[in-house]
């Protein structure tokens, strides 16, 4: 498994397919191919069905009103969403072939279990989850990595969380900035949140991102996120209850591409040169000749100017120069002021 190698060098990046397979298993296996292509290191599914999730019932507290989903009911919503668990087999075997991590999201105990038999190497836990205790026991006591999604989260309940798995004796948790919109509004995702997740929790944090495009992500690693989970389709054109905020694979590729080049961009705290700063720094200004000096002439304004390039002496000596300093060489017009040349008061 990549996951913990590859985020101590960099992203690590997830291409959760939920619904965007269509109920085709042929998309689904399309999709594991086309998110290798785009650079995911990781094919992420969930594991409920519609029954394990909640009844079916057309009484109003199981209709949702608004948002993408509006008119369904949860029941619906979750039985036209769901990725049949025969298929989790040939899913992962897709991804095995093909070098990528196989993840998944268990909604209650059963689930757990049956990943287990399918030997997944680590968990997620979806936000709505997070304040599923017993279940996220259930799976800490397993000792495999888990990945926690916060959306929603107070701070009390993101610590309920980590408890559940440190008192199982599993540390190896990574939290993840969420914000539970569909898709999510910018001016609501509060990505700061990602380094105080950090400093508050001591954990390894990332982003599970449910806005569009792929602006989230490149501030997010720039914050110093370490996952990056985005949905992941064919097509947009693919209809299914999450395609409308899911990256098409070549918009998938672009953020991979663009998350790595702001995390080479961010670097690190470094004042040194790079070789092209110093190769530009005879570009910086200097103080020249701009009419012929003799030896014993004072310096003024009308024989020194402060121009580029930077082959004389630094700007800041300019000054000290003026102040009735005699040059102790003759200089052409155009020759760089030597400040070796220069004389200093004692």
């Amino acid at each position: 498994m990549q996951l913990f190698d590859k985020i101590r060098d960099g992203v690590y990046f997830i291409a959760e397919m939920s619904a965007n397979h269509a109920g085709n298993l042929e998309n689904a296996l399309r999709i594991v191919k086309a998110a290798k292509e785009a650079g995911a290191d990781c094919v992420k599914l969930q594991t409920y069905t519609a029954e394990t999730m909640t009844i079916d019932s057309d009484m109003e507290s199981f209709k949702i009103k608004g948002g993408l989903w509006n008119g369904y009911t949860l029941y619906d919503l979750y039985n036209e969403a769901y990725t049949p668990w025969e298929w989790h087999k040939p899913i992962k075997l897709e991804c095995e072939k093909l070098g990528l991590d196989f993840l998944s999201t268990p909604f209650d105990t059963m689930a757990v279990d049956f990943l287990e038999e399918l030997g997944v190497e680590f968990y997620k836990i979806a936000s709505f989850e997070l304040v599923d205790i017993p279940l996220i026991e259930y799976v800490a006591r397993l000792q495999k990595p888990i990945i926690i999604s916060c959306g929603m989260g107070s701070i009390e309940e993101i610590q309920d969380a980590l408890d559940a798995c440190r008192n199982q004796g599993n540390m190896e948790i990574i939290l993840l900035k969420c914000t539970s919109e569909y898709p999510a509004n910018y001016s609501n995702m509060n990505l700061s949140v990602i380094a105080d997740l950090n400093k508050r929790f001591g954990v390894k944090v990332g982003l599970s991102d449910h806005s569009m495009g792929i602006i989230a992500p490149i501030v997010a690693a720039s914050l110093g996120a370490c996952v990056i989970e985005k949905h992941f389709c064919l097509s947009r054109e693919i209809k299914n209850p999450d395609s409308e905020f899911s990256l098409e694979p070549h918009e998938f590729k672009e953020m991979v591409e663009s998350v790595r080049i702001a995390i080479s961009a961010k670097g690190k705290v470094d004042y040194s040169l790079s070789e092209g700063e110093k190769a530009s720094t005879v570009f910086r200004r200097s103080i020249f000749a701009v009419n012929d000096i003799r030896a014993g002439d004072v310096f003024t304004k009308e024989n020194i100017r402060i121009i580029r390039p930077g082959y004389g002496a630094k700007p800041k000596l300019y000054h000290k120069l003026l102040i009735g300093t005699a040059s102790v060489k003759s200089y052409s017009r155009g020759e760089p002021i030597s400040d070796e040349n220069i004389i200093f008061d004692e």
